[in-house]
């Protein structure tokens, strides 16, 4: 019998029948665990059930009981559950991930080698120290973001790999054909062609070559777009390794300039293009990416069954406004500076605190999510009642591995922090049911995702339960001779180290 209640049955010719019934089921099973499984998968899901003894037409010679909902199950029980369909070589994940990630450091050395042989060695150095200083401050304010249920490290790394190696490079050619093509076809001036190209097919090139990587983690890790949080973090990233790149570029053509013009520090272009780029408008390009990003979580969270046109419509539309932005913006910046700072405060200020207040608005919808869907979890007997509010807080939820932290080690406050990620994760996948749109795999993730969930539950349930409890009051001294009362609640003893081990697939 698998983890969380899940029973896999091979499917022959005299076991396609319905199976025998049992005990009643609670409501979630009826709801969510009964979707059709993925035809030719070898196996038919049984709807899991309450945690209780097994009923009799189920248990076997060799059958053992079931834990109660409030039992601690021992390290060993239930048995490892792997939810990985075997592949071939070609087909292998390590061997596509290893191929992705070495065509991208490939790209990486060609576009820096280029940019190195454009402006020269000590500009370059020059360029990619100062293009360095905003970089750990964005990828850190998505990541925060991102907290509440963390994006694979192989999408964080792709994204920011695409947008500072394959879109620069893709970019830079692709805008130097661009302005050629409009010199030649316009009769357009050095300066008109400078003009439009940063107008007009800049943007195009650049929101394109930038918008494909979202496009690719849609098309091939779609079941990762949970909300709308995850397309604003997926394409800021994105947008962050493109704008240090290009930066990069521009600083180093600065100071290339004030060293022949032999220009000061204070009136040099490089401290202006510093200025401008990396302290004025670091959130430039993750503002204009943001929308296409925005568009695909559209996509990726909307109720099946509509026409491939209103599908697609999202991301088309998120790209046509980040070419916008991206296109007034460039275009501001050829204009005089009150006009360049007018557009600065009426346009961009505007839009940038619409998406932050959406950021923060959509994070608190993945809290509100994580309360609402696990408490059918929690009356079914997987979760305490506690539980659901508790990991609906983050605060409760750093508390509760910093108690792990203190009476296990390190490994029983990694226990509460992925027994967090599962839950959210299951989540995440009861309200991709609830509204319409389970996975083709989903009575197999929910049967893996309850598996780990029971594997950690003796460290991770009495932290978040411990730790979601409201403050003692402050201890004052009694008088001689008063009653003191017991404590309101027991010390959370400590329970014996179970061996840690890390999940293999989610």
């Amino acid at each position: 019998m698998a983890a969380g209640g899940a029973v896999r049955v091979p499917v022959t010719p005299a076991t396609r029948t319905a199976p025998s019934r049992g005990p009643p089921r609670p409501p979630y099973c009826r709801q969510v665990s009964t979707y059709p499984h993925q035809p030719g998968s070898g196996y038919r899901h049984v709807p899991c059930q309450v945690p209780g003894p097994l009923p009799a037409e189920n248990a076997g010679p060799d059958a053992r009981p079931r834990p109660g909902a409030g039992d601690r199950p021992a390290a060993a029980w239930p048995a490892p559950q792997q939810y990985a369909p075997r592949r071939s070589f070609w087909e292998s994940r390590a061997v596509r991930t290893g191929g992705l990630f070495t065509a991208l450091a490939v790209c990486g050395v060609v576009i820096l080698a280029l940019v190195r042989r454009h402006i020269g060695t000590e500009p370059f150095l020059v360029g990619l120290a100062l293009a360095t200083v905003p970089v750990p401050l964005l990828v850190s304010v998505f990541l925060w973001l991102d907290h509440v249920a963390p994006s694979p490290w192989q999408n964080v790394v792709f994204a920011f790999s695409w947008g500072a190696c394959a879109a620069t490079l893709v970019a830079l050619f692709a805008n130097e054909y661009g302005a050629k093509l409009l010199a030649t076809t316009f009769s357009a001036s050095p300066s008109q062609t400078d003009r439009w190209g940063a107008t007009f097919v800049a943007p195009l090139v650049e929101e394109t070559a930038k918008g494909t990587a979202i496009l690719l983690l849609f098309l091939y890790r779609r079941r990762h777009f949970e909300s709308l949080l995850d397309g604003i973090v997926i394409s800021g990233l994105v947008a962050t390794g493109f704008a240090f790149t290009e930066n990069i570029l521009y600083l180093g053509t600065a100071f290339s300039e004030d060293r022949a013009l032999g220009a000061g520090v204070l009136d040099s272009a490089t401290a202006a293009t510093f200025f401008v780029r990396v302290l004025m408008t670091p959130f430039a390009h993750p503002l204009f990416t943001s929308m296409t990003g925005l568009g695909f979580a559209l996509a990726a969270t909307v109720r099946p069954g509509l026409p491939w046109r209103w599908r697609w419509l999202p991301p088309l539309g998120g790209w046509l406004v980040a070419m916008g932005l991206h296109g007034t913006w460039n275009g501001s910046s050829q204009l005089s500076p009150v006009g360049f700072l007018t557009v600065y405060v009426s346009v961009m200020i505007p839009v940038f605190g619409l998406v932050v207040w959406l950021a923060f608005w959509a994070r608190s919808q993945e809290l509100r999510t994580v309360r609402t869907h696990l408490a059918v979890y929690a009356s079914a007997g997987w979760l305490t009642p506690p539980e659901p509010a508790a990991l609906a807080s983050m605060k409760t939820r750093a508390a509760a591995r910093r108690q792990a932290r203190a009476i296990g080690g390190d490994p029983a406050a990694r226990a509460v922090r992925d027994y967090t990620l599962f839950a959210t994760h299951l989540a995440f996948l009861r309200a991709a049911a609830t509204r319409g749109a389970p996975p083709p795999d989903f009575a197999a993730r929910e049967s893996e995702l309850l598996h780990h969930l029971w594997r950690r539950k003796s460290w991770a349930q009495p932290a978040l339960v411990t730790a979601s409890r409201p403050p003692l009051p402050r201890w004052t001294p009694s008088p001689v001779g008063a009653v003191v009362p017991p404590p309101r609640h027991s010390p959370w003893p400590p329970y014996p180290a179970t061996p840690y081990v890390p999940p293999k697939h989610l």
